[in-house]
């Protein structure tokens, strides 16, 4: 049975350098949870994010609890990744960073022996365990970015706007053009343990060529 580590089977995504590279991300199935609003000291963004885990860890621990799921394989389970954008409000021109504005989606990418019968039946064991968090709202889902331009920045999440610049300066040289406003986060440290100086974050942005 083989041990997929995202680190080892996948660096090109959740390792990349500190430098922009441009990448294809082919699809991968990912627990959603969608949200708003500024995610600090938010009580419906830590439960989301307590609800992707809690689902996550009940599809790796199923074995311990006697059920083989078909294709089961022993995993890593996937770190937590963000989908960012602003409302239209958020985004007139001139506008001061509003994190109120925020729209975001939270995801942990799955393994791709997950179905849909499978994820439902392991939301439904979670929510009849006592005190557990809500998921009646995580969803499963196939997303592709598809041609990317990442990088994986150091430091406080505040100073990421120094690594999209680099990024944009990436893609003028490259003949690349953003799709979109939005972009991913891809968080590879907890910020409850590791100093804000040293917190890596991978981000990437969709891009097409001109």
């Amino acid at each position: 049975m083989k041990n997929l580590d995202y680190k080892k089977d996948f660096k090109d995504l959740y390792l990349p350098p500190t430098k922009p590279v441009l990448v294809d991300v082919p699809p991968a199935l990912y627990a959603t949870i969608d949200g708003r609003g500024n995610p600090n000291d938010n009580p419906e963004f830590q439960g989301a994010i307590e609800a992707l885990y809690s689902v996550s860890y009940g599809i790796k621990m199923l074995p311990k609890k006697g059920i083989q799921p078909e294709g089961y394989y022993q995993y890593t389970v996937f770190p937590l990744e963000g989908l960012w954008d602003m409302d239209v409000e958020g985004m007139e021109p001139g506008a001061p960073l509003d994190k109120d504005r925020f729209i975001w989606q939270l995801m942990v990418r799955q393994p791709d022996f997950v179905s849909q019968d499978l994820f439902d039946t392991v939301k439904a064991m979670i929510a009849k365990k006592k005190d557990a968090p809500d998921v009646s709202r995580v969803a499963l889902q196939t997303i592709t970015d598809g041609l990317s331009v990442q990088m994986t920045h150091i430091g406080p999440y505040d100073e990421e706007p120094a690594s999209f610049a680099k990024m944009d300066e990436f893609c003028t040289a490259e003949g690349l053009m953003r799709i979109g406003h939005n972009h991913r986060e891809i968080y590879m440290s907890d910020p409850r343990r590791v100093d804000q100086s040293k917190m890596k974050t991978v981000l990437r942005y969709f891009v097409k060529r001109i």
